[in-house]
């Protein structure tokens, strides 16, 4: 064989082997990767009960009730639009609370309710999700308002 062909050979060797290694990886990220979504992208275009998302919208004021275990939180999300369920186990951030930003990461089961592994809270003034962007909450009036809000 000449030497030409060999490099020929090896390269297409090299070629595949990239491919193979870039296809790999692609797919055990896909199990990893959590998409975010917002209460109405959940309304509107529906869940699937297993699968890893993020959460995320303004804690309703009221909603938060502890359990008797004392580290089980139950709290509804808001977007202004619409609102869903979360049940969080564990220890929550300091700065979570009623009427703030939060992302939750976890699944939804099987009835509509967020199971939360963990809790992203908002950490000051400037930071927003850019889903969220604009969205404030009316503690007077128990309302989720925001520039995307009809």
């Amino acid at each position: 064989m000449k030497s030409k062909h060999q490099r020929l050979v090896l390269a297409l060797i090299a070629l595949v082997a990239i491919i193979g290694a870039g296809l790999l990886a692609a797919s055990a990220l896909k199990d990893e990767a959590a998409y975010f979504y917002v209460p109405a992208d959940v309304k509107f275009k529906g869940f699937t009960p297993g699968k890893a998302v993020r959460l995320g919208g303004m804690v309703v004021a009221g909603s938060l009730a502890h359990a008797p275990d004392g580290v089980t939180k139950t709290f509804t999300v808001s977007d202004g639009k619409a609102s869903v369920p979360v049940r969080f186990t564990g220890i929550a951030p300091d700065l979570f609370r009623e009427g703030s930003g939060v992302v939750a990461e976890g699944k939804f089961d099987a009835q509509g309710t967020f199971i939360a592994d963990n809790l992203l809270a908002k950490h000051d003034e400037r930071y927003m999700p850019r889903e969220m962007e604009g969205m404030s909450y009316d503690p007077t009036t128990h309302k989720v308002t925001g520039a995307n809000q009809p």
